[in-house]
């Protein structure tokens, strides 16, 4: 089976895989990270099967909607792609991008250095770039709303000290989320390009922010 063949049957499974997943994790997602990791890797050394799987299967079964379970997703991932006979040394390099290209992994102690591929950092850098600006403050408030959290609350203030487990189970207020991950995102870059790509939306997210909160005291 040819590259593109394997490409187009991913790309099936997702599709099939994601019908009805909530609308900031679903295969538009996918498309979008897909579509800022073809262009990040133009300018990256990188095995472009492996970053365009690991896009494309990133998000194939997230932990939040899992019970928190860690393990589905990549479990998901190796299967299919195993059926379809990729080669071992391409699952194994995708399936490590699934399991440490999450924010909340950065937020565990430090102690052994943590896993790194260019592969990695280019669909890391991707996905976060689907988490900030226009999209981001879209696909934040979404997720809000999917949980039922509250926009904002002024008696709540964000915990920029989160570990990993209190990030997973956190409920605060959707605002809050861009304090305690969506304004970091930026300085997280790996890439040349995924800096400079960020710089826009990162300011977007500033702009909103300012505006929100003139709207909600009264003043605009």
């Amino acid at each position: 089976m040819s590259n593109q063949q394997i490409i187009d049957k991913t790309i099936e499974f997702v599709k099939e895989t994601l019908k009805g997943a909530e609308g900031g994790h679903d295969w538009f997602h996918i498309q979008r990270v897909f579509n800022n990791t073809k262009k990040i890797a133009e300018t990256e050394k990188v095995d472009i099967l492996v970053v365009t799987l690991g896009a494309l299967l990133h998000d194939i079964a997230d932990a939040k909607f899992h019970d928190g379970d860690e393990t589905v997703g990549p479990r998901l991932a190796k299967e299919f792609l195993e059926s379809l006979r990729v080669t071992e040394e391409v699952v194994t390099a995708v399936i490590q991008i699934i399991e440490n290209i999450s924010f909340k992994n950065s937020l565990e102690k430090k102690g052994d250095a943590p896993f790194s591929s260019a592969e990695l950092q280019v669909v890391q850098d991707a996905d976060r770039l689907d988490a900030i600006g226009a999209i981001g403050i879209a696909r934040a408030f979404n997720y809000g709303g999917f949980k039922n959290r509250e926009l904002y609350n002024p008696s709540i203030a964000p915990n920029l000290q989160m570990s990993k487990e209190a990030y997973k189970k956190s409920t605060s207020p959707t605002i809050n989320h861009f304090y305690e991950k969506l304004l970091l995102l930026k300085d997280t870059m790996n890439t040349d390009t995924g800096k400079k790509m960020a710089e826009e939306r990162h300011r977007f997210m500033e702009i909103f922010l300012e505006q929100f909160y003139k709207e909600w005291n009264g003043q605009s």
